[in-house]
């Protein structure tokens, strides 16, 4: 209608006559604008609404599965009623109780909750003083660090998750110990990463065929993955053959993820250098946490070490981490803000009592295990597990180690987790962590149920005879 001349909307509020009438092509609600598409408020549709529901996982859902857990679930664990259990499959050092972390540790969280300096989100990558803490605890001459270098993250777990996942590409293939620890297959393949095993030899104290590893290169392979000390084999590498390894990624040109998360957890009279320290043209990224040397699984802190080398990374790599992190804010503010304490005020008299007590358990259970007829234990030199063969011939009762060590559960009441779950069958891995009274009653266990099955084979019976 026409008021004055001028032209309104009768019975409408100016807001109301705003929404109605729109601004510069724009229809306006108050402050907010919604742009207008094909003259409607709403773009055309150009497809027919659905009919039913379905909603499915994704493809990365589907693709991801846990080998361990792939095996032990489908195993029928019903102990022994007479017997009490003896886990001796979980790698938690933490389980049993009888190795707390050190008061200066538990303190070091103390003072950080108090301080109420750490309760808000810190930087993707990490608060700069820790991240500075962690570089000058791992800096060293051959391999120097600076805080730029390090990224803080969600345990050691993540830090392989981001390492994977900033060097590979789907299609591309990464190169993984077998056995090994079975959380880079289910990353990788949940990526679309082909995975590659390399073998390692139990007759040479786990050390990689070079040869085998070598063979399986090619121009799609992204990512050479070196876990030292190991986990499942409990190995530690020479520095010589380190240095060989080296020379295979070198001559390849294939960057090197190094697990390093059981790196300072070494027996006596071994070696163990960083990686990083070894190389001078191959870049590496080297993974590590709290976890396992400061016996704090649950606190989920590991960092990667970015060691560049002649600027093949640059700052590309960096940048893709960088981009990485901002995904999910990993790693635990409190502990980030304990962690200049935990890494400078842990004893090393905590250090040495750990390191201590697992050589201890290891040899009880080598000694032990290697007069049982068809087995054969192989002595580790680190970390927190001892791998030992099942010789099957031996044991016709059985079809598998998975069948082998689900009737030891039923029998004894002893659990170790078989070695197909690290792809590799007719073994079995046994955590030290247990005190050393289950260690040995677990040990009379395995050896009461092998002198029940074990069977001679032909030829002994045969050499009987003659």
């Amino acid at each position: 209608m026409l008021v004055g001349g001028k032209k309104v909307n009768a019975g409408l509020s100016d807001k109301q006559s705003a929404v109605k009438s729109g601004v510069n092509g724009k229809t306006v609600h108050g402050s907010f604008h919604h742009v207008s598409v094909n003259g409607s408020l709403y773009p055309a549709k150009t497809k027919s609404r659905r009919q039913r529901w379905e909603v499915k996982p994704s493809e990365m859902a589907n693709n991801t599965l846990n080998p361990i857990r792939a095996i032990v679930d489908g195993m029928k664990l019903s102990p022994n009623p007479d017997k009490p259990m003896i886990a001796l499959s979980i790698g938690d050092p933490t389980v049993f109780g009888n190795l707390p972390t050190d008061e200066a540790v538990l303190q070091a969280m103390r003072d950080a909750v108090d301080s109420q300096k750490f309760n808000g989100y810190a930087p993707s990558v990490g608060y700069l003083k820790s991240r500075e803490a962690v570089a000058n605890f791992y800096s060293c001459s051959q391999a120097p660090l600076e805080a730029d270098d390090v990224i803080l993250t969600s345990g050691c777990s993540q830090a392989i998750d981001l390492a994977i996942s900033v060097l590979c590409n789907p299609g591309d293939n990464i190169l993984v110990p077998c056995p090994g620890f079975s959380l880079y297959k289910t990353l990788a393949v949940s990526m679309g990463i082909e995975v590659k095993l390399y073998n390692l030899l139990p007759e040479k104290s786990w050390e990689i065929d070079l040869q085998h590893l070598e063979s399986l290169i090619d121009e799609r392979t992204s990512c050479l993955i070196v876990t030292n000390p190991s986990n499942p084999c409990g190995s530690v590498f020479t520095k010589e053959h380190l240095q060989k390894i080296i020379k295979v990624a070198s001559r390849h040109c294939v960057p090197i993820l190094a697990d390093e998360i059981y790196g300072d957890m070494v027996f006596p009279g071994c070696d163990c250098p960083s990686m990083a320290s070894l190389s001078s043209d191959v870049p590496i990224l080297s993974c590590g946490g709290l976890a396992k040397r400061w016996l704090v699984p649950g606190w989920r802190m590991g960092w990667i070490l970015i060691h560049d080398r002649n600027d093949v990374f640059g700052s590309e790599i960096r940048q893709g981490l960088m981009k990485l992190t901002q995904r999910i804010l990993g790693a635990c503010s409190i502990v980030q803000g304990a962690l200049e304490s935990i890494l400078n005020n842990t004893p090393q008299s905590f250090y040495n009592s750990t390191i201590r007590f697992l050589k201890s358990n290891s040899e009880i259970c080598f000694s032990e295990l290697s007069t049982v007829p068809g087995l054969n234990p192989v002595m580790p030199s680190g970390a927190m597990y001892l791998m030992v063969g099942i010789d099957m011939d031996h044991f016709p009762d059985f079809k598998n180690d998975v069948d082998f060590t689900e009737r030891l559960v039923t029998e004894q009441s002893v659990f170790c987790l078989p070695a197909s779950a690290f792809e590799y069958p007719n073994f079995f891995r046994i955590v030290v962590t247990v005190p050393e009274e289950m260690m040995v009653e677990a040990c009379a266990r395995i050896r009461e149920f092998c002198q029940r099955y074990y069977r001679p084979s032909s030829c002994d019976s045969n050499d009987l005879d003659q």
